[in-house]
């Protein structure tokens, strides 16, 4: 069952709504309201009322549908904001350069969805089959070589030390070359 409230012409500006509306999203209904008493934003207080008017609308829907349905098995399924009208108020604010800025009123509307559904698998979540693919993948993802033009020298020269490698055994150091060049030759 999904039941959902929105608190309409709040005063604030809906991107300063938005930081408390993202911090309750995907969360239980008791750990969200306790997010928002706790929260210093002064958006949280109107947001925790509409929060609590989704509840009271979902125990409503479930009275009206003859369902019982537990206030603490309720998930916040979807919440954002709006941006509401701007009031141009008569007062002004000084600007640089001797102008004047008229100031703004910002509203802004909040929707909360609330749902007792089961939950979708988070993105981040591992199962098994993913836990035993990924050093495949890990090693597969080792072996390609990088492209764009950035990469084009890089593979010329790791092409040019394979080909070395593979031809001919390179000597510790400069001194065995030395000498393996000299025993060669008196053979």
């Amino acid at each position: 069952m999904e039941a959902t409230a929105s608190a309409k012409y709040l005063r604030g500006s809906a991107q300063k709504a938005r930081l408390v509306v993202d911090m309750i999203r995907g969360k239980d209904v008791n750990q969200a309201l306790a997010i928002l008493r706790f929260s210093k934003k002064r958006a949280a207080a109107k947001i925790e009322k509409c929060m609590r008017s989704a509840i009271a609308n979902a125990n409503e829907a479930a009275e009206k549908a003859n369902v019982s349905i537990d206030p603490d098995d309720l998930w916040v399924r979807t919440a954002f904001v709006d941006v509401g009208p701007t009031k141009n108020m008569r007062r002004v604010r000084p600007a640089p350069q001797g102008r004047a800025y008229r100031e703004q009123r910002h509203f802004c509307h909040v929707t909360i969805s609330l749902s007792n559904d089961e939950r979708p698998p988070k993105k981040g979540a591992k199962s098994q089959d993913t836990a035993e693919a990924k050093p495949a993948k890990l090693a597969e993802s080792k072996k390609r070589k990088r492209g764009g033009a950035a990469a084009a020298p890089r593979a010329k020269r790791a092409a040019k030390k394979e080909e070395a490698e593979a031809t001919s055994e390179k000597p510790a150091t400069k001194k065995a070359s030395k000498k393996k060049a000299s025993k060669t030759e008196e053979e």
